[in-house]
């Protein structure tokens, strides 16, 4: 994995002054080394500059970038995030067309398959991917993303230059763009966050490329184009065939995202959507006479605090175990303090350039700076819950009553500790069911489609746009802000199609929850594991980490000059932390409730004040 950055604009000639720009290239890869401590790279030509910061995962002697190709006096080059998975079988393909190859990098084969096929080769390309791609004969730039937006890429125009990067921070090491908020930055961080809106950066003019789409940069301007779209059809699959393509798919694109030059690891919960994962890369490695390493994550002391509910109902370990046992993996147990999810807090901010899922997302942060110790590629089991119709709000007749996003159904609980002036300031109830409203409107439907079948369709696609959309966030900044590659073969787009268009009965037959993935993984899972019920990504429960981001919102409400406090009600926030949180009514999905509403505040102010944010 990578970062990439760069900047375009029809009307300069930037290597008339190529120190001047190759050191503001510089800058922006600076700004994201940490996506990429191992190379660094810059390329000018004509109107286009292009910036690189490289993880070496696969071809570590010649996949440096950016990477430019000449033919015939066009010149083509690419600065490019993500691994292609299918790449060999592309390359394959180009070789049998006449290309030759002076690399065994993916970069070459997307760079080659362009300059080959034009834009429609990234329709071929299986993988996570954002790329930036020059063309000197048309005299364009081309930023594609991949189809469920794994990767990330921000952009902003300034001035009739196009400016883009992998992160936000990026784009500010560029002069002249300034963290900014107005308005609807307000109302994205309070009646959405940590969600945002997709094609938004919440900053003033920070603009993000749409998944599944590509930006196209000329003399004209800018305009952007699908080239995939979700689409429903009729599934006509019995359920055996159901059951045997889903399993199928499943496994193909777990081994499929093993390719790598170095050795690979797994995240193993103990559940079903990462235990599938695990077993089968356990099963592969075996093959070539090697263990797969995986890492497991909890809390000091929840086996002291833990009490099961509805949200959380058993904990992880001892399936973990029972995993270790069946799969024979090289596994560690990995534990976080309050301490160290304190520490993360605001790293993790610095992370993701906004505030995120709060220790949610600190965690995270800690164990990828972990697991980076002993590997720096790892396979996840995310994106089940939002595929597969895995989360409560699937099997909830209020969720399905309630015309607002299903994991944060009011904005009540959001207006806990602000104050009444900006309540009344902030069109936060319109604001939040303008944007459900346009994710609703897209939805791809049926005709035939019964009002029931409408409305899961719905609740599908707005959990693959807004609430898989924010942890992917979180997966790929916690992890390459470590210097870590995390993989999401459950993400696969075949799976995806596929799982989109196959009625609820077969998804959850007899209302056994995921229970077509469950029953595609019969042959590969222990029984007590494949059954088990859901439980989600671990938090702490211990009482006294409340009270630490208690007595933390309080001292910095006490700082004059703490931005918070402009936005916080200090009354309501003592009323606050004077009663007993409840973590059965979470503000945000299963996992934030009490606790990190506090947390997020904390990185709110944070935030305010790290980017030194203008509001307007």
């Amino acid at each position: 994995m990578c970062g990439i950055s760069g900047f375009y604009n029809p009307q300069m000639n930037y290597a008339a002054q190529a120190p001047k720009w190759r050191q503001i290239l510089d800058g922006m890869n600076q700004a994201q080394k940490r996506r990429g401590p191992d190379d660094e790279g810059t390329f000018l030509d004509g109107s286009c500059g292009l910036g690189h910061v490289r993880l070496e995962i696969i071809d570590l002697v010649t996949g440096q970038q950016p990477m430019a190709r000449t033919s015939q006096g066009r010149t083509c080059a690419i600065s490019y995030n993500g691994e292609i998975y299918n790449m060999k079988e592309l390359k394959s393909q180009l070789q049998k067309e006449g290309e030759t190859f002076k690399t065994a990098s993916d970069t070459e084969v997307i760079l080659t398959g362009y300059m080959r096929h034009g834009r429609d080769f990234v329709k071929k390309l299986n993988g996570i991917f954002v790329i930036a791609l020059w063309d000197s004969a048309a005299g364009e730039l081309y930023l594609f993303r991949d189809r469920l937006g794994v990767k990330p890429l921000f952009y902003s125009i300034l001035g009739g230059t196009l400016v883009f990067a992998s992160e936000i921070k990026g784009l500010f090491a560029y002069p002249g763009i300034r963290p900014m908020l107005d308005k609807d930055g307000l109302c994205e961080i309070f009646a959405l966050g940590p969600a945002k809106s997709y094609g938004k950066g919440v900053f003033k003019d920070i603009l993000e490329v749409l998944p599944g789409h590509c930006l196209i940069c000329g003399k004209n301007g800018c305009r952007t184009q699908a080239y995939w779209q979700l689409e429903s059809r009729p599934h006509e699959d019995s359920m055996e065939e159901t059951v045997e393509k889903t399993a199928w798919l499943v496994e193909d694109a777990v081994k499929m995202q093993m390719l790598s030059d170095i050795p690979i690891s797994a995240f193993l919960s103990g559940g079903v959507d990462s235990s599938l994962v695990t077993t089968v890369c356990a099963k592969e490695l075996k093959k070539q006479g090697k263990v797969l390493n995986t890492f497991s994550f909890d809390f000091i002391g929840n086996d002291k605090y833990f009490q099961a509910n509805s949200f959380q109902p058993s904990q992880d370990r001892p399936y973990v175990e029972k995993m270790i046992a069946f799969a024979g993996t090289n596994h560690r147990f990995l534990d976080c303090s309050n301490e160290d999810q304190m520490g993360c807090l605001y790293q993790a901010v610095d992370a993701r350039d906004l505030p995120c899922m709060a220790d949610v997302e600190s965690s995270m942060l800690y164990f990828c700076s972990k697991v980076k110790d002993y590997n720096k590629v790892t396979l996840t089991g995310e994106c089940a819950d939002e595929i597969f119709g895995g989360y409560p709000w699937f099997h909830d007749p209020k969720a399905f009553a309630t015309h607002a996003f299903p994991w944060s159904m009011s904005q009540e609980p959001r207006q806990a500790l602000l104050t009444s002036e900006l309540i009344q300031s902030l069109p936060m109830e319109e604001y939040a069911r303008a944007v459900y409203e346009k994710t609703i409107s897209e939805t791809p439907l049926l005709a035939e489609d019964t009002p029931q079948e409408k409305r899961r369709r719905e609740i599908a696609y707005l959990n693959l746009r807004w609430f898989m959309a924010t942890l992917l966030d979180r997966m790929d900044r916690t992890s390459m802000y470590n210097g870590l590659e995390a993989r999401v073969p459950l993400a696969d787009h075949r799976i995806v199609e596929y799982v989109f268009n196959v009625p609820w009965e077969m998804k959850c037959p007899d209302g056994v929850v995921k229970g077509l993935l469950r029953r595609a993984g019969e042959n590969l899972l222990p029984s007590e594991v494949l059954w088990r019920k859901k439980s989600p990504y671990p938090k702490t429960y211990d009482p006294s980490y409340e009270k630490m981001l208690g007595d933390r919102l309080k001292e910095t409400l006490s700082q004059p000059s703490a931005p918070i406090r402009a936005l916080l009600d200090p009354r309501k926030v003592r009323a606050f932390l004077d009663s007993p949180s409840d973590y059965g009514k979470p503000w945000y999905g299963q996992l934030m409730a009490g606790p990190q509403m506090l947390a997020y505040m904390l990185q709110v102010n944070y935030w305010l004040e790290k980017y030194r944010v203008q509001i307007l």
